[in-house]
């Protein structure tokens, strides 16, 4: 794929060039019982869990693979299963060949690589599901969303149980009244994370041979390029500042998602590490407590949240907890309002208000649903949304605010102490470092994405 092609992909000469185009190729809506046409991004680890979760719709028909090493197992066993789809190792090249056939592309690689492929889809008016969260900096994020406002193409973030029964629950719950004032929130992910075993690294890995099938330049996207290591790849990129956002960005979109969505939080006004263990230059931190402050929305109180993260590192409980035990496993969250204190668990886990005798009462009013009907789950309701018959749960206009406060987490994580934000000029006011980390330099050859 020559360059210019590919910079005309980016610019306004492509949403131009797309009127001369098939439907297929503007991202247009389909016939109510067409097919989404998807190209698969990134086919390692959970892929071949999403790809049955997007075949269980019955509406999706896969068309393009593609994996920076198209010879991994996983990428094996998806051509065995659809041996009619092309198999790419650029999605680049995938774009520019596959373009008029594809309706929908599927974003499913490490965190760094997120951003640039999300632009080009939308650019080429494709609708985009990409995984969690929508890209690694501040600044992508809120490019991603002004590219989604632009290009008019059905975005879904994949925090997956934004679709489930806690989202109708939430909203229900805040629509009776029950969920009301909310002043805290403790958040918690206390589970062993790959990089924890590292130690205190100093330096970047090297003396390791990557495998001849992997493209090891293209696996880095926009970022600077390093030496290969098992410590970035398979799975292992995570844990490093530079291409993943650690144990928040993994989990925070699913356990803060209705909380940030339905309390209409926005941007924090401040943000501050008040535990740090064994911080490091390179890699976050073994454990983790990070505190947001968030004001006064219409006639909402002000509130905080503190996230807790590493493997003991626990909130306190709530008086209304007393008598039970804490499953320090499985993530969650406690949530004090006005009237109660929830508790909740990732995902798509309902809420629970844990006085019995104030759950009781509250049941005897008939206030309190419980039954939230039969709805199309993440993948369903994103392939839907493509053919114009639905509307998506977690589009970039919903997700990319979350997704701005897990990277404002991520940069306290790096850096400690206390980061002061502007929510109007959307500034770091007390940080040049941490304001200058909102956005990243990328390298050469990769800055035509950063340009609407």
């Amino acid at each position: 794929m020559k360059l210019n092609r590919r910079t005309a992909l980016l610019s306004g000469c492509a949403a131009a060039a797309a009127n001369c185009l098939p439907s297929r190729a503007q991202g247009g809506v389909l016939g109510a019982n067409e097919k989404v046409n998807i190209a698969w991004c990134g086919v390692g680890g959970r892929g071949p869990r999403i790809i049955e979760n997007f075949e269980r719709a019955g509406i999706a028909n896969f068309v393009a693979f593609c994996d920076v090493d198209p010879e991994n197992p996983h990428m094996n066993a998806t051509k065995e299963k659809f041996p009619d789809a092309k198999v790419f190792q650029d999605w680049r090249v995938m774009l520019d060949k596959m373009g008029k056939e594809i309706d929908a592309v599927v974003v499913l690689v490490p965190d760094h690589s997120h951003f640039p492929i999300s632009m080009a889809a939308m650019a080429a008016g494709k609708h985009v599901y990409t995984e969690k969260p929508l890209a690694r900096t501040f600044e992508e994020i809120e490019l991603l969303m002004a590219a989604e406002k632009k290009y008019g193409v059905a975005t879904q973030m994949g925090n997956q149980g934004h679709s489930g029964d806690n989202y109708f629950q939430f909203k229900a719950w805040q629509d009776a009244g029950i969920i009301n004032n909310v002043t805290h929130v403790d958040a918690y992910m206390n589970k062993w994370r790959r990089w924890h075993p590292w130690g205190d690294i100093q330096a970047m890995p090297t003396g390791e041979t990557a495998p001849k099938s992997l493209d090891w330049n293209l696996w880095h996207s926009t970022t600077p390029t390093h030496a290969f290591s098992e410590k970035f790849h398979p799975g292992n990129w995570r844990g490093w500042y530079q291409h993943g956002t650690g144990c928040f960005g993994d989990w925070g979109a699913h356990i803060l998602d209705t909380i940030h969505r339905f309390l209409d939080l926005g941007m924090p006004e401040k943000i501050s590490a008040t535990k740090l263990v064994q911080p490091n230059d390179l890699i976050y931190p073994l454990a983790s407590t990070i505190n947001f402050q968030f004001p006064r929305r219409g006639a909402m109180p002000p509130m905080d949240i503190d996230w807790y993260d590493g493997t003991d590192n626990l909130p306190p409980l709530p008086d209304d907890f007393e008598g039970r035990k804490l499953d320090a496993k499985i993530p969650g969250k406690f949530i004090y309002s006005g009237d109660y204190v929830f508790q909740g668990g990732s995902h798509s886990s309902k809420l629970e208000i844990l006085s019995e005798e104030k759950r009781n009462n509250l049941q005897s009013t008939g206030r309190m649903q419980t039954d939230f009907g039969k709805n199309s789950d993440h993948y369903a309701n994103f392939l839907l949304a493509c053919r114009g018959d639905e509307e998506t749960r977690s589009p970039f206009s919903v997700s990319g605010p979350l997704s701005q406060v897990l990277v404002l987490g991520c940069l306290a994580q790096r850096l400690g102490g206390e980061l002061e934000f502007d929510r109007e000029t959307k500034q770091i006011t007390n940080n040049e470092l941490a304001n200058s980390l909102l956005k990243d330099t990328p390298r050469k050859g990769w800055e035509q994405y950063y340009a609407l």
